[in-house]
């Protein structure tokens, strides 16, 4: 009954936020959404407890008895993950595959380290300090972009295919690493005794990581038979929900990642080869229904994020600290993603523009959060969160609502033309 209550109140709200900011802010609706639900909470954490007392308390209690990692991590991030993976096109992904396995895991390890030993050394400047690895652990939890805030921000954006699957599939695919590193570090800094070498790491990259795609994958190849024999679609849309929540129960059991299954077997479902695709109105419905829980879950998700304004004590002494960490993060993701263009292929394509759009479209959400929520509890923890939120909210907001202005597809275009003119005449 308790969790009914608490998802009824959030579907609630969300949809009256969706309201207002349809008919008031007309801004991207995730980002919309969250915008309200943060005004909403900066007004209560300053006037709540004395002009509405019962909804602040309710509110509070509300998100107090939530867990955000467990609900994001094991249960959102499967149906969304899952829904980003069905409506990319495996064709468009093959061409910017060598981009995208190079961000979403040397760039992630790039990034960490470099936001790490930049909050390592100059937060002290005012006054914040923190163990070095405590600074990495940041690192590593705000170095991945965020799969759901990409997809959810993209749609709204003016971007070429090219970029778009470059972007989209290096957040797809980025949590596997993250996850990994964030994982080695954490228990680093809060003294577990485990095996660093790099033959340990890469075996659990590889479990993690490679079980991961690889469950997913035979999840799609076996559920997509199935569907080829059933032309329903409600069969075809239960089994699709069982790929998502009986797939991420198994990856759970075998210690694998349960995001990269569930990206895996949205792509085989949605890309398989057309003997295997279903008849286009089953197929037509089926993907209404996925669009339908994507923007849910999105709605759902962007009010959390908002809300959980509410959960950070003491967020006004952070601010410096928050806004510094933002600047560190923007140029460690500068450098994680010229540094790799330099040695990639001419054939990427990577010019300036395209360079600046991906740098600029790295968008942290949820999983940042979820993950700072996660640190146990330290003297620490509450630093790290409390940064961590005020880079989400300007990588959603700021760069979000920009990330159209800054990508001109026309001047991206005419850039690839010159450098394709460029190239060919070297080759001559």
């Amino acid at each position: 009954m308790e969790l009914y209550y608490s998802f009824s109140v959030l579907i609630v709200l969300a949809s009256i936020f969706s309201y207002i900011n349809y008919r008031f802010l007309k801004l991207p609706s995730t980002i919309g959404i969250m915008v309200i639900a943060i005004a909403v909470s900066i007004f209560l954490v300053f006037f709540g407890e004395a002009v509405l007392p019962r909804t602040f308390g309710h509110l509070h209690d509300l998100m107090n008895s939530i867990n955000f990692t467990e609900v994001l991590m094991g249960a959102m991030l499967n149906f969304l993950l899952f829904a980003g993976g069905i409506h990319i096109n495996i064709n468009d992904l093959k061409e910017q595959i060598w981009p995208v396995v190079v961000f979403s895991t040397v760039g992630v390890v790039i990034s960490t380290f470099i936001v790490g030993f930049g909050v390592f050394y100059i937060l002290p400047l005012v006054g914040i300090e923190m163990p070095l690895l405590y600074c990495l652990v940041f690192g590593a939890l705000i170095s991945p972009t965020d799969p759901v805030a990409v997809l959810s921000i993209l749609k709204q954006a003016n971007v070429s295919k090219s970029l778009e699957t470059k972007v989209a599939g290096e957040s797809l695919f980025n949590d596997g690493m993250a996850v990994v590193v964030f994982a080695v570090l954490l228990q680093l800094a809060t003294g577990v005794d485990i095996d660093i070498t790099a033959e340990s790491i890469g075996l659990l990259l590889i479990q993690e990581a490679g079980g991961g795609i690889l469950l997913g994958v035979l999840l799609g190849y076996f559920t997509s038979r199935l569907m080829r024999e059933v032309d329903d679609y409600i069969i075809s849309v239960l089994v699709t929900l069982s790929v998502v929540m009986g797939g991420y129960l198994i990856a759970k059991q075998l210690h694998i990642s349960g995001p990269l299954t569930m990206v895996a077997a949205g792509l085989f479902m949605g890309n398989f080869n057309k003997n295997f695709k279903m008849k286009s109105i089953t197929q037509d419905y089926l993907i209404k229904f996925w669009e339908l829980i994507d923007e849910i879950l999105n709605a759902v998700l962007f009010l959390f994020i908002g809300f959980e304004l509410l959960m950070i004590k003491d967020l006004d002494h952070y601010m410096i600290p928050g806004l510094i960490a933002i600047a560190i993060v923007l140029v460690a993701r500068f450098i994680s993603i010229w540094g790799p263009t330099q040695f990639m292929s001419f054939k990427s394509r990577f010019t300036p523009q395209t360079v600046k759009v991906l740098v600029w479209g790295g968008i942290r959400g949820g999983v940042s959060i979820a993950l700072a929520m996660s640190v146990p509890k330290s003297e620490y923890s509450t630093i790290i969160l409390s940064i961590t939120y005020c880079v989400v909210v300007f990588s959603i907001i700021v760069q979000g609502l920009s990330i159209g202005k800054v990508a001109n597809p026309k001047k991206i275009a005419t850039e690839e033309e010159l450098q394709d003119e460029q190239i060919s005449e070297n080759l001559h």
